[in-house]
């Protein structure tokens, strides 16, 4: 990375957001004044202040004094007093993405993009090159559960990021090397409620990848399909088609751990991987990651060791044990809040636990979102055992008329379910739980809003 001519001193709106907190962190250490805002304070927060950085809980137009350079969450509004006072004061503001795109310089970059699968994906590759003595820098949208970090500085020469679509500005970065998870419909207010305009966007974050550089993309994915012939550069695709590059072969589940192999099409040789998650989608996650890593040159022996040590992410089926009354159940937090996201985790637990009862808690993220998905989200969420249903987080969007937990609880019912309950308090989560821990034997907390503070809640009470 070059250093930023004449930026001592940066400042972040929104700093406690997952892909802010790992850029402000690598900032940190590599020497840059830090300071940062945000409306509520975490754990995270609380560990980045100690580490020497200066967080404000709550915006305030004082709190950008001294600053040079404002890095701004794409969740801010406009009309936010330090962005305002940053405008009178002629301080430049750049968005997240772009403040990672300056980062990037001077790395070997490799940057994962796609609608599922990103920060998974992204934490695998780390683990292996960690793992292979090339200590890289990463920056990830969740907490790598080895290292209970969402980023650090290495010493190598390898980069490796989250490029997040959610609000377009993915094609800021300039990666040597991208991956392609797969692509589907969400975050497309950003994109005037447009599928093509997604898809466009793909095309020109991947255009970005430089002429010797490669793209590692989905060969089952129908939508990367689409894109693909519209794509210069070089494509490597992973998938169980059998035109794969990397081609996934003879997956078998047990116990919450995955064997599979990956044929090798170029060198005409099969490889054995092992992985401790369940679900199919965290199979295609490793064999980009390893479709990757065998690109780069990385020894097999590294490439095996680094995927079977990789314990998972924050958030991401993140695994506890709770007592309830001397009963054992299983506590899965989940940061999954799409359809397919929802569907792949209800997959995996049924995978890893045939025979178990789930209470599922779930919070819709965003109105735009729910209504857009209202049937996808209604046809999933049929599927847990019990359902506990809290109010839409709306991730500052305007509430949509009809569009509530309310008519999900309903419309569920409709559908012949006997076991849907919405909740407004989160509080009240806690005696519900209690009152029905006779018939179920794990417990499910799913979505990317608050609903998190409930898995704690419920870790707190019965840890």
């Amino acid at each position: 990375m070059k250093p930023f001519k004449k930026v001592k001193s940066i400042h972040f709106v929104g700093i406690g957001g997952a892909g802010m907190i790992g850029i402000a962190r690598v900032l940190l250490k590599k020497g840059y004044k830090i300071s940062g805002s945000d409306i509520s304070d975490s754990i995270e927060l609380r560990k980045l202040k100690k580490d020497g950085a200066k967080v404000f809980i709550g915006h305030d137009k004082g709190n950008i004094r001294g600053a040079n350079l404002i890095v701004v969450s794409s969740a801010i509004n406009l009309k936010n007093p330090e962005l305002t006072q940053a405008k009178k004061d002629s301080i430049t503001i750049i968005p997240r993405a772009e403040m990672l795109g300056s980062i990037m310089i001077g790395y070997e970059s490799i940057a994962v993009a796609g609608s599922h699968g990103k920060t998974t994906t992204t934490s695998m590759i780390a683990k292996i090159l960690s793992v292979a003595n090339l200590s890289p820098t990463y920056v990830v949208g969740g907490k790598v559960l080895s290292t209970d970090e969402n980023s650090d500085l290495g010493d190598g020469k390898y980069l490796v990021a989250e490029a997040d679509e959610s609000d377009g500005t993915f094609i800021h970065l300039q990666p040597d090397l991208a991956v392609l998870t797969n692509i589907d419909d969400d975050h497309l207010v950003h994109y005037q409620n447009i599928f093509e305009n997604l898809l466009d966007s793909f095309v020109m974050f991947a255009e970005n990848v430089p002429f010797y550089g490669y793209l590692m993309i989905n060969g089952d994915d129908k939508n990367i399909k689409k894109i693909s012939e519209r794509i210069s550069r070089t494509q490597i695709t992973f998938g169980k088609s059998r035109n794969c590059d990397y081609q996934i072969k003879n997956i078998n589940p047990v116990r919450g751990k995955q064997d599979f192999e990956i044929f090798d099409r170029k060198n005409k040789k099969i490889h054995k991987f092992k992985i401790n998650l369940p679900g199919k989608h965290n199979v295609f996650n490793a064999a980009a990651s390893i479709g990757v890593a065998m690109e780069e040159g990385i020894p097999i022996s590294y490439i095996k060791k680094g995927i079977s040590a990789f314990s998972g992410v924050g958030r991401r089926y993140e695994k506890h044990k709770i007592i309830i009354q001397s009963k054992e159940i299983i506590l899965i937090d989940d940061y999954g809040h799409h359809p397919i996201e929802i569907e792949s985790n209800i997959n995996a637990y049924k995978e890893e636990y045939p025979k178990k009862k789930v209470c599922m808690i779930f919070q819709p993220h965003r109105f735009s979102r729910t209504a857009q998905l209202f049937d996808d989200f209604i046809k999933v969420l049929a599927k847990a055992d019990s359902l506990i249903l809290l109010d839409i987080y709306s991730a500052s969007e305007k509430p949509i008329r009809g569009i509530n937990s309310r008519t999900i609880v309903e419309t569920i019912k409709q559908k012949g379910h006997k076991d849907v309950t919405y909740v407004k308090n989160h509080d009240d989560v806690i005696n519900l739980i209690n009152d029905k821990k006779d018939y179920f034997d794990i417990v499910v907390t799913q979505g990317a809003g608050s609903v998190s503070k409930v898995c704690e809640s419920i870790k707190h009470k019965w840890k």
